[in-house]
Parts: structure tokens; C-alpha cells; sequence
């Protein structure tokens, strides 16, 4: 019968389970062996036997302007990866005033979202329609926009969400007009 590990095997794994939380605790990961600049983020990662974990609170989230796609007024913190890399997984949480909109738009790639907080309009097609909506969606909720659908939306009251995709993140407006880089 195999009693598992010797206990010198047990106590290192003790010992660098301890010291991550200890890390975590203060704030102080860093990522180990990376050069490659990475996008500022609430929290660094880890990484444990090759493998990065990242770790964030909702509370420590940092925000700023959400890139010049967005039309004015958006907010967005980039929580791992980078959006702006080919074939590499993303998440950020965006956060939208209340009446906030997003005109008609499609993305390379599917989108995944989940409705953190607040409640968030989603509709389909070409034109932006009040009275074309989906079910709101509200804190907990879930919507995969597929990739080169035409969709749009509106946050209802403060309202923040999570998008996890594959990069690059790019958003291409159906009417050229609604292109808020095009009004800058």
C-alpha cells in the first residue's frame, strides 16, 4: 500500500503552498522569467512549477479609459493576458454608465460575457432597436456572442462585465459612422 508522498516531499509542498499565500497575501507576485511586457493588471501573477495562476478581487480592480473602439465613457481592466495578441485567451471586465451604448458591431472571434453587475441590453442584427433586445441580462448571467455576428447593446443602470476571448480583440462597426475612432 502506497502511503503517498515521503514527508520531506510533503513538508516542500507545504512549504511552497505557504509561501504563495504568503506572496499573495502581500501583494508581491511577480511573474517568473517573463521579459515580455505585460498589460497593467489588478494583481501579477505566479508562477509554480511552471504553471501562472492569476488571482484578483474584485474590490482591487484597476480601471481606466477602455481603448478608443469603445465609444467615450467605458471603462476596462485588463485581468489576464493581453487583447491585443493573436490566438492568446484574454479576460477584462469593462464597466458602462448607465444608458450606455454600443452601436452595431461584430468581433473576429466569440465573445464571452458575464454579467458582473448591473443589467446588460444585448440585441441582434444590423440596427440598433430598442425593442429588439434579448432577455436582460443581470449579475450572474451568461451570453456567448459568436464570431462576425452582428449584435449591440445598452447598460441599464451602472453596469459592469467580463468578456473573455481570443485575441486580438477587435471590434468593427456596421455603419462606418459609429465608429467612435472616426469622431475623435
Amino acid at each position: 500500500m502506497n502511503a503517498g508522498p515521503p514527508r520531506s516531499g510533503r513538508r516542500a509542498a507545504c512549504a511552497v503552498g505557504i509561501l504563495a499565500v504568503a506572496l499573495m497575501a502581500t501583494g508581491t507576485w511577480a511573474a517568473a522569467g517573463s521579459t515580455t511586457p505585460r498589460p497593467a493588471t489588478a494583481s501579477p501573477a505566479v508562477a509554480v512549477a511552471g504553471h501562472e495562476h492569476h488571482a484578483h478581487r474584485g474590490n482591487d480592480l484597476v480601471f481606466g479609459p477602455a481603448p478608443d473602439v469603445f465609444p467615450p465613457g467605458a471603462e476596462m481592466a485588463v485581468l489576464q493576458g493581453d487583447p491585443s495578441v493573436a490566438g492568446a485567451i484574454f479576460t477584462v471586465r469593462l464597466r458602462f454608465p448607465s444608458g450606455y451604448v454600443i452601436p452595431p458591431h461584430w468581433h473576429p472571434t466569440d465573445e464571452h460575457v458575464t454579467v458582473m453587475r448591473g443589467t446588460f441590453l444585448v440585441g441582434l442584427g444590423d440596427t440598433f432597436d430598442r425593442h429588439a433586445f434579448l432577455p436582460a441580462l443581470r449579475r450572474g448571467d451568461f451570453i456567448t456572442a459568436p464570431a462576425n455576428a452582428n449584435h449591440f447593446a445598452q447598460a441599464k443602470g451602472s453596469t459592469e462585465v467580463q468578456v473573455h476571448a481570443i485575441g486580438p480583440f477587435e471590434m468593427t462597426y456596421v455603419h462606418p459612422e459609429d465608429d467612435p475612432r472616426t469622431h475623435r
